[in-house]
């Protein structure tokens, strides 16, 4: 079987450095917010391009974290998509705010910027832009509209690490930008961990007290605050890891390029699209079918894994049925909902897997065609 996904040859491959990096840890007296952490938040912030990071428990926590430095609570709204993983929505939830949700575009599956002005209302906040799969939001226009209508931007870039729009990274471009590194992530940990950056001294300083029960020093809370700090472990591999991230992506877009080039003209096969200006990091490639699950059953047959992202928009979920949106409100999501899915795709991916898929996706539509 080829897995969509994998961590254990990398593992593998980097064995004794990750096992001497925990040594590190473990050996220097210190195991929560050490030298690792502020080493790491220094780093990472300096690759986006930003003066300060703050390294918390989990991309979810980033997204929750930011939203309460800048003051989120009951009875604000924050527009952002359905298309998207849960954690963006809970998030914003667990802040006390609505969320309100916009269609995205047909053909790259990001937020459709031209869509959002309508939904501002006295109770609007902000917006959260999703940088889906690794690809960057339109962002000029959403920043525009926060400016003349005095909204926040809080990035959540959770698959994208490192991806451009116009030669500036993600996360670089609102008020926070927020990040994961769960394992399968562009630049993921080998366990949990997430980090908020900005550019703003005050909210910096915020966000430590928040991620740290409200504290600026030990046993005495300034504010109301919480437990989510990035582990040392974690931070010291993820720094470690940071050095070779541009060229983790570049392998992640190899397989992209020969995924495209192979399958190009393939059926019905939409590939996917990177948008003028914009760097695409590949967190996953998606591509979208009208025979979606006949296609996967097909490659599963054939020792192919593929995974759906996502197979039901948020906005139709029970979880959140309290927000009383209906099927047929956004038609955009609700369709690639049922066409979308993503091949097998990681950093040092065999070039026969890559071969094997790409036969393996051509086999199905020769198939389906000779039927017809």
């Amino acid at each position: 079987m080829i897995p969509n996904w994998r961590y254990t040859h990398e593992y593998q491959k980097d064995k004794e450095r990750i096992l001497e990096l925990v040594d590190r840890v473990f050996s220097s007296g210190r195991l929560i917010l050490g030298e690792e952490v502020r080493s790491f938040e220094e780093h990472f912030a300096g690759y986006c391009g930003v003066a300060h990071g703050v390294g918390v428990n989990s991309g979810t926590d980033a997204l929750f974290l930011a939203l309460k430095a800048l003051g989120v609570k009951q009875g604000n709204e924050v527009i952002t998509v359905s298309n998207t993983a849960v954690p963006t929505v809970a998030a914003i939830c667990a802040a006390g705010a609505t969320p309100v949700f916009v269609d995205v575009e047909e053909d790259t599956f990001l937020m459709d910027v031209r869509k959002v002005e309508p939904l501002i209302t006295p109770n609007t906040r902000g917006i959260i832009p999703v940088h889906l799969f690794g690809q960057p939001v339109d962002m000029d226009p959403l920043l525009l509209l926060a400016k003349q209508r005095a909204l926040f931007i809080l990035e959540d870039c959770a698959q994208a690490a490192g991806a451009l729009y116009k030669g500036k990274k993600v996360g670089s471009l609102g008020d926070f930008g927020a990040f994961s590194f769960y394992p399968t992530k562009v630049l993921g940990a080998f366990g949990d961990g997430g980090m908020v950056v900005t550019n703003s001294a005050e909210h910096d300083a915020k966000l430590r007290r928040l991620r740290f029960y409200g504290m600026d020093k030990a046993y005495y809370s300034e504010e109301e605050g919480y437990n989510s700090r990035l582990d040392e472990v974690q931070a010291a591999l993820l720094d470690d890891k940071l050095q070779r991230l541009d060229k983790s992506v570049r392998s992640r877009q190899e397989i992209a390029e020969a995924y495209s080039s192979g399958l190009a003209g393939t059926g019905d096969l939409v590939l996917p699209k990177t948008a003028q200006d914009r760097t695409h990091q590949f967190y996953v490639y998606s591509i979208k079918t009208n025979q979606r699950d006949a296609l996967i059953a097909y490659l599963m047959e054939h020792g192919v894994e593929t995974r759906i992202n996502y197979p039901v928009p948020v906005h139709l979920m029970r979880g959140y049925a309290h927000l009383n949106y209906k099927t047929g409100a956004f038609p955009v999501t609700e369709r690639l909902a049922g066409q979308i899915l993503s091949l097998p795709l990681y950093p040092g991916m065999a070039r026969d897997d890559i071969d094997t898929v790409i036969r393996s996706v051509r086999s199905f539509f020769a198939r389906v065609k000779g039927k017809g």
